[in-house]
């Protein structure tokens, strides 16, 4: 499985002069644009921070994290359409494609995280032994983007439209997350529409641990873990009731 995970990495840069350079490139571009913009050009600060480099910390914090989590899902969307040639001709358990796509986005997240902390070093603002938070917080994550992705995954093979709406309620889910910008802005006529989001505290939990090396707050976490269980159970049922029926609807 580790083996089918790293081949699927490297063949994302076959043929490409930089190769798995790629892999940091590209969020590093995405993060200096996002500076930029909000961070020069539209002078976004934190409250009641003046650091020269905290809404970076606080924007790479969330944004990075929150493309391992898309990344994820949407990979997980298209995982058995992509791989229809295999599921018609080998029989193999076909839990093992979520599974690969899982090892493969993360090998490739690890990458963009290491960056990540060697800049914090740099900036003289890594989380010394706080740093162990952030497993768990990974793990709750992506247990979530593993429901969502085999759930909407599952679905897709038989009703394509699931994945184009997918696409679309990311999209929106993004920018009703806290991640450049900050809760304290939002008008109070809508913050409570943000705060049905659910997801809210893990990103928060990120931000607060990298930018203020504090330990996330279990309590408000609970209801993500609850939902996050709920979600995966739900996905594993409606994929073990049709993952029979894939191989005629493929």
């Amino acid at each position: 499985m580790a083996g089918l995970a790293f081949r699927d990495f490297k063949t994302r840069y076959l043929n490409s002069f930089l190769g798995a350079m790629w892999a940091v490139i590209n969020p590093i571009a995405t993060i200096a644009v996002y500076t930029f913009i909000f961070s020069e050009v539209m002078q976004a600060k934190l409250p009641n921070l003046d650091q020269t480099w905290a809404y970076s910390v606080y924007l790479c914090s969330g944004l990075l994290t929150w493309q391992y989590f898309v990344e994820t899902i949407q990979r997980l969307q298209n995982v058995f359409v992509e791989q229809n040639n295999i599921i018609k001709k080998v029989s193999f358990p076909k839990v093992t494609l979520p599974i690969y796509v899982m090892l493969s986005s993360t090998l490739n997240f690890s990458i963009v995280f290491i960056v990540f902390l060697v800049f914090l070093a740099g900036i003289g603002h890594f989380p010394g032994l706080e740093i162990i938070w952030v497993l768990p917080l990974f793990i709750i994550q992506q247990s979530l983007a593993l429901g969502i992705g085999l759930m909407v995954g599952t679905l897709n093979v038989f009703f394509r439209d699931f994945g184009h709406f997918s696409n679309i309620f990311i999209q929106f889910w993004f920018w009703f997350t806290p991640i450049v910008y900050t809760i304290q802005i939002v008008p109070d006529k809508f913050k409570s529409i943000i705060s049905i989001n659910f997801i809210i505290p893990i990103f928060q939990s990120y931000q607060s641990l990298f930018l203020y090396n504090k330990v996330p707050n279990w309590e408000e976490l609970k209801p993500v873990v609850l939902i996050t269980v709920v979600l995966l159970g739900l996905a594993y049922m409606i994929f073990q009731k049709l993952k029979n029926e894939m191989v005629d609807e493929l």
